[in-house]
């Protein structure tokens, strides 16, 4: 008996193919189809529903053809405008968003491509094909698998064998992205989707989106393996009524940062979760949910898809679609993200004014606002039943009054929070505001950190330790104290409290000797390790004042270019902070494009407040980290660093202050408390009444309803004591406590006038010197002073920059060597620091000069001390030249690199001129060549196919040696 054969043909794709034709979907085999191989479109099946759907075309047929000649015209703007603009546009006309002169009088009516209104697969003519061959001029490609709908191809399919551990998914993609989308570009303009399999895994895109991206289809709860899996996700992206889908809510086409078109297609979180959330509002079985996908796995996206889906459902007759963000910021970012997704109906509200205008009108949009501009709303702004608030972040302000104002506002309204760290201590609770009993764990949607690790949606995290070392000398501060005391600059009691100061982590965090040390281990770090592989960094300081230190103190090294600090300013912040560092949001804008633009000097923001949520830059590869925080803040700051992008492998957190455990409690979240703690807000509202009576009971026989100073008057003579305030002050701080853990429950309504009172009593008498404070600052610099004076800090360093730097070293060396300092070592460093530049001229001269020493030393001509003094100056040489580099754009440096490399190969026999071939080399790759090209495999096809033809046809240069270090001086600097 022969064993049976196993191909890619009669197992993977065959198994796909019949999967999809368990829908209701016809097999006609690719020669078969009734068409020529250079046509997009199955005419005569196209033209047969376009007289079925539209009656103006039933009444007169011929107007099918114009139609006909119209989706042509498109099929070839693929050459003048491009595919991504020709698919959009094909795109519309699938919509049903285009119209002709067909009605009476010439009119425009609508023209439909496709039946959207019945579900039934047989309500359109779907067809499954295999080895449908296409030829756009002299090229032919043959795909594995198409599907069409009404003559129309909207999904292509590669398959792979299963059989070979070389071969995967991957390899289908890039076929498709690398070749046939390149080579016969007009089958794709009508495309939905493209996807690959091996038979192990199937991944799917869209036209244009590097094969890299391509994302997995899952479905909830599924654990199927091979074929089994495989055949899920064929009919998660490509059954009928998954394309319809994708074509009309899953599908945005959008400009990225170099102005060029793109589509995207959204994953399968995204769909499964935009579709939970209309099922949920179609059905009313609650007005709530919890989405929580794991930061950097496209939340805002999601809520365009969801948006879009809500916006045109029938059932909800064109409902209200709030976008509710907690910053300026992130409002920024999101009115971005809808506006390049070009929604209709979408304004992004400027004032309270408008907002509440936009609601009481019941304007039917989809309204972009914070929610912060809910602070005045007047009670009740609309009632209607058909707003749906999609909260992003779901937590922080919308846990306290800016949350229940909202509430109160839309009573009506179905809220869904989005949120990358759902937070589940008793003070603060995101599953009890937006989680639903209905839901498992609290969730409607989860995509969780291994989820996104997993599927290749975001990044894995590295850490890397790098405590600095800081000792507090005690006993020499607590003299410099008491020599204060006794000239009589402190009372014991100040000097008690600057002691508790001086100690610290704030002070001694943020200690000059310290931000010194610490940023200079920065900028080594990010010069080795960062900058060398074309990513970005971000430096987390504890606070405004640590930005300016750090600033100035990065510029030392780095230079003032390749820094930038972002923060937000106030009116109390030195006017030199503000001229230095103020940004409008515009500015602001365009400074964190230049940090975007791989090409731009700008390599490190420092920030300590903003950007540590919502911020998305994928070069962003390595957060310092020296800001102690915790929990879902710790989280989301530290997941800056997971995007994905071309040629990064993890997102790095250089950790200076220890935290590490922190982060890895953050990321292990353990759903066993959420149960505990919704029991907990439980038992907390029981105990709000006892806790606000306790703090009213301080008042008896006050009238709270009196204002003005006479009623406030009134309440302090009540506290004629510090210890009656410090005992009205506890009670307070319980109420307070138990305001934030509950709010926005609706229980708090009956106790708000009291707490609104027991909080403006509390602020006038709150004192302000309990700690120090106003001692503290009269001082100032005096007593930081002190303190500086007794703190050490010792920060991994370059043993290069150490030994050129420290003092004058060649004098000391000519009176007394330091035997410490052996040639050997000098030299390993050296080499080593040397070898990170690679074939730059000036480096490989330094490299030279150095051999040329060690030669000499060897052969005795070179007396220890000497050697050692040359030595000296080679490094100090080497770290300049490190300096200058910094200083010349990387593409002059290697067109530096070739002028050299071609100078040395001129001769008679080759008379070229050295700058004309260098301009067209750089001409070349500059047009053909792309960020992160290095890593792909056509971006160095691409590269390594213009240079050829450079050297070989236009300058008859066929020296393979000459071409090879041609090509990596290219790779090393464009």
């Amino acid at each position: 008996m022969n064993a049976p054969a196993f191909n890619e043909g009669n197992s993977v794709r065959d198994f796909v193919r019949d999967t999809i034709g368990g829908w209701a979907v016809q097999m006609i085999h690719g020669p078969n189809l009734d068409r020529t191989i250079d046509q997009v479109l199955l005419e005569s099946r196209l033209r047969e529903a376009l007289i079925r759907l539209n009656p103006e075309i039933e009444e007169e047929p011929s107007r099918a053809d114009e139609v006909i000649h119209r989706l042509r015209a498109i099929v070839l703007s693929a050459h003048t405008s491009g595919l991504v603009p020709a698919n959009e546009e094909f795109a519309a006309w699938l919509k049903g968003d285009r119209s002709m002169p067909f009605g009476a009088g010439g009119s425009h009516t609508t023209v439909r491509l496709i039946n959207f209104d019945d579900p039934a697969p047989d309500a359109n003519d779907w067809i499954q094909s295999t080895e449908v061959t296409f030829r756009q001029g002299k090229v032919a490609r043959r795909f594995d698998l198409v599907l069409w709908c009404n003559g129309i191809p909207l999904v292509v399919g590669e398959a792979k064998t299963p059989l070979r551990p070389a071969i995967s998914w991957l390899d289908g993609a890039v076929q498709v992205n690398d070749d046939y989308v390149v080579n016969v570009r007009q089958f794709f303009v009508p495309n939905v989707l493209v996807y690959a399999t091996e038979g192990k895994d199937l991944r799917y895109g869209s036209v244009g989106m590097p094969a890299n991206m391509w994302g997995p289809w899952r479905n909830e709860g599924g654990t199927a393996l091979g074929l089994q899996r495989v055949g899920e996700a064929a009919l998660g992206v490509s059954s009928p009524a998954s394309v319809l889908d994708f074509l009309r809510w899953f599908t945005l086409y959008a400009t990225d940062a170099k102005h060029r078109k793109i589509k995207v297609v959204a994953r399968y979180q995204q769909v499964q979760a935009a579709r939970a959330i209309l099922h949920r509002v179609l059905t009313g079985e609650d007005k709530k949910g919890l989405i929580w996908h794991f930061q950097g796995s496209g939340k805002s996206l999601l809520m365009v898809f969801a948006a879009q889906m809500l916006r045109v459902a029938p059932e909800l007759a064109s409902p209200t679609v709030l976008i509710v963000v907690d910053r300026i910021d992130l409002d920024t970012q999101i009115t971005g993200t809808f506006s390049a997704a070009d929604v209709p109906n979408l304004v992004s509200t400027e004032s309270r004014a408008e907002l509440q205008q936009l609601l009481l009108d019941g304007a039917r949009k989809v309204i972009i606002t914070t929610v912060h501009k809910f602070a005045e709303a007047p009670g009740v702004l609309d009632e209607r039943a058909n707003i749906i608030a999609l909260v992003d972040e779901a937590h922080r302000s919308q846990e306290g009054d800016y949350g229940r104002k909202m509430r109160e506002a839309l009573p009506n309204a179905f809220l869904f929070g989005m949120t990358g760290t759902p937070i589940n201590q008793v003070d603060r609770n995101t599953f009890w505001a937006f989680g639903s009993d209905k839901d498992a764990g609290g969730y409607l949607s989860k995509y969780s950190f291994q989820d996104s690790i997993r599927d290749g949606a975001t990044l894995r995290l590295h850490f890397e330790p790098r405590l600095s070392e800081i000792s507090l000398d005690e006993a020499g501060l607590d003299a410099a104290f008491d020599a204060m005391v006794e000239r009589g600059a402190l009372t014991d009691r100040q000097r008690s409290n600057l002691s508790q100061k001086a100690a610290s982590i704030e002070y001694l965090i943020k200690s000059p000797e310290r931000v010194q040390k610490v940023s200079a281990d920065i900028a080594q770090h990010f010069r080795e390790k960062v900058e060398p592989s074309g990513f970005k960094a971000q430096v987390v300081v504890y606070d405004k004042a640590a930005c300016v230190a750090y600033k100035d103190a990065l510029d030392v090294h780095l230079g003032p270019e390749a820094s930038a600090v972002v923060m937000s300013m106030s009116r109390d912040d030195p006017q030199d902070w503000k001229e230095r560092f103020a940004l409008d949001r515009d500015a602001e804008a365009k400074l964190l494009d230049r940090f975007r633009d791989p090409a731009d000097p700008l390599k490190i923001l420092i920030v300590t407040a903003k950007l540590l949520t919502g911020f998305d830059a994928p070069i962003l590869q390595t957060q310092y980290l020296d800001k102690p925080l915790r929990n879902h803040t710790l989280l989301q700051a530290i997941c800056r660093t997971n995007r994905t992008y071309a040629g990064k492998t993890h997102g790095l957190i250089v950790d200076y202050l220890g935290i590490f455990d922190d982060i890895a409690r953050s990321l292990a979240f353990d759903e066993e408390v959420v149960k505990t703690v919704i029991t907990n807000i439980a038992e907390l509202a029981a105990q709000l009444p006892a806790a606000v009576a306790a703090a009213i009971s301080f008042f008896n026989g006050v009238d709270r309803t009196v204002g003005g100073w006479e009623g406030l008057l009134a309440a302090q003579n009540r506290l004629p004591d510090e210890p009656t305030k410090d005992a009205f002050g506890a009670a307070y701080s319980i109420v307070a406590q138990l305001w934030e853990a509950l709010s926005p429950d609706p229980l708090l309504h009956a106790h708000l006038a009291d707490f609104q009172w027991l909080t403006a009593v509390y602020q006038s008498i709150k004192p302000v010197d309990h700690t120090g404070r106003l001692v503290w600052h009269a001082l100032g610099a005096k007593t930081l002073d002190i303190i500086n004076e007794h703190i050490a800090v010792e920060v991994p360093r370059s043993d290069l920059e150490t030994i050129v730097l420290d003092a004058d070293v060649i004098e000391d060396l000519s009176k007394d060597p330091d035997p410490t300092w052996k040639p050997q070592d000098i030299v390993k460093i050296i080499t080593a620091r040397l070898a990170r530049h690679g074939n730059d001229p000036v480096f490989v001269a330094l490299s030279e000069r150095l051999q040329e020493l060690r030669d000499r030393y060897a052969a005795g001509q070179l007396e220890s001390l000497e050697f050692l003094r040359s030595l000296l100056a080679v490094a100090r040489d080497t770290l300049q030249a490190e300096r200058d580099a910094q200083l010349i754009p990387r593409e002059e440096r290697g067109r530096a690199a070739l002028t050299e490399l071609f100078e040395s190969v001129r001769s008679e026999a080759t008379p070229i001129i050295v700058s004309r071939v260098v301009a067209d080399i750089d001409e070349v790759v500059t047009v053909v060549r792309f960020p992160g090209w290095q890593t792909t495999a056509s971006g160095d096809r691409d590269v390594r196919q213009a240079l050829r033809k450079i050297l070989w046809l236009t300058y008859q240069m066929r020296d393979e040696d000459v071409y090879q270090k041609a090509y990596q001086y290219i790779r090393e600097y464009y």
